[in-house]
């Protein structure tokens, strides 16, 4: 991004005598009009020196380290480890990390990193007999194969 501003500077010193618009320079160099124009407020209120100062790092970094990052994917991937969902499995890392990570920035990095997502069993309800259920089992069984239309051998002579 340093070099587009530099480029920027140079499109407006050799225009200098005859004058461009923010616009074309932002057209000819591929960027925002918006950003050669601070870009041009920049030199002309700091210099050089204030131009080619960023102060943006682009995104955050991230609060899980690599170490952090490689025991929750085999946490993930360990099918035998009993977290059924995130509040859970927020609760194991913190636990095991001793840290105090927010729900929604660890839902955010599990779900980005790891396309995670929640295991929910379906509801049974409340009152639902199990023996109706085994009966009805094993009697659907029983009727499916005598309704069943059997097939016909067809010969031909």
């Amino acid at each position: 991004m340093i070099s587009r501003r530099l480029q920027v500077l140079l499109a407006f010193k050799h225009n200098e005598s005859t004058g461009i618009s923010k616009r074309l320079v932002s057209q000819q160099i591929g960027v925002n009009q918006n950003s050669v124009q601070t870009w041009r407020r920049l030199y002309i209120e700091g210099g050089i020196t204030l131009l080619m100062s960023h102060a943006k790092t682009g995104y955050k970094p991230s609060i899980i380290n690599y170490n952090q990052e490689q025991a929750l994917k085999e946490q993930l991937e360990n099918p035998y480890n009993g977290i059924v969902g995130f509040i859970e499995l927020l609760d194991w890392f913190n636990k095991t990390f001793e840290t105090s990570i927010n729900y929604k920035t660890f839902h955010g990095f599990v779900v980005r990193k790891f396309n995670a997502k929640i295991k929910v069993a379906r509801k049974s309800h409340v009152k639902k007999d199990k023996l109706a259920v085994e009966a009805f089992k094993k009697t659907s069984n029983k009727s499916v194969k005598k309704l069943s239309p059997k097939k016909e051998k067809i010969s031909k002579k």
